[in-house]
């Protein structure tokens, strides 16, 4: 299974544009998935409060040493599938989390894996909580409304390679 989804780091507007929605001032657990080299856990780690944690599940080896590197006392990197987000949860002491942002693949993962993966991250958000997605195609548009029956919009980013769309879904 392809872990990645691109050999280029998301850009800045696109971070900007998937994180702008969020306020930070009230969320005390986020969850990232698929992090892959760090340049949206980073952003994510510059607006914490002070007291709140973001957890990132982070599957590819290479990508996971990498970010055991970024030494920040908010952050818990976990080698473990998305698939696993309550039960990982649980095992930190969380029941919930506020926010769950990924830069999952969806399209190169086994129709299985990524449909647990969501009803799992639906679970897993606390009412109101929402789910922040990109992608490079618009065919996971359904699938996200199927799990996220109250509110799934599309949002689009020019300035990234290539440009993406930005699925906010909300519990």
């Amino acid at each position: 299974m392809k872990t990645s989804g691109t050999i280029i780091p998301s850009s800045r507007f696109l971070v900007k544009k998937m994180l702008h929605e969020i306020d930070f001032s009230k969320a005390n657990v986020i969850v990232e998935l698929g992090p892959g080299n760090g340049v949206i856990t980073k952003n994510i780690l510059k607006k914490l409060h002070a007291t709140a944690i973001l957890i990132c599940f982070e599957i590819n080896d290479s990508f996971y040493n990498e970010l055991q590197k970024i030494e920040h006392p908010q952050l818990k990197v976990i080698n473990a599938s998305a698939e696993n987000i309550t039960e990982e949860l649980r095992k930190l002491g969380y029941s919930k989390t506020c926010h769950i942002i990924s830069s999952l693949p969806l399209t190169n993962i086994p129709d299985k894996i990524s449909k647990n993966i969501l009803n799992n991250s639906y679970s897993s958000l606390e009412e109101n909580g929402t789910f922040i997605q990109y992608q490079y195609t618009t065919s996971y548009f359904k699938k996200l409304q199927t799990v996220f029956e109250k509110e799934v919009s599309l949002d689009f980013e020019i300035l990234n390679v290539p440009p993406a769309f930005i699925y906010r879904c909300k519990k």
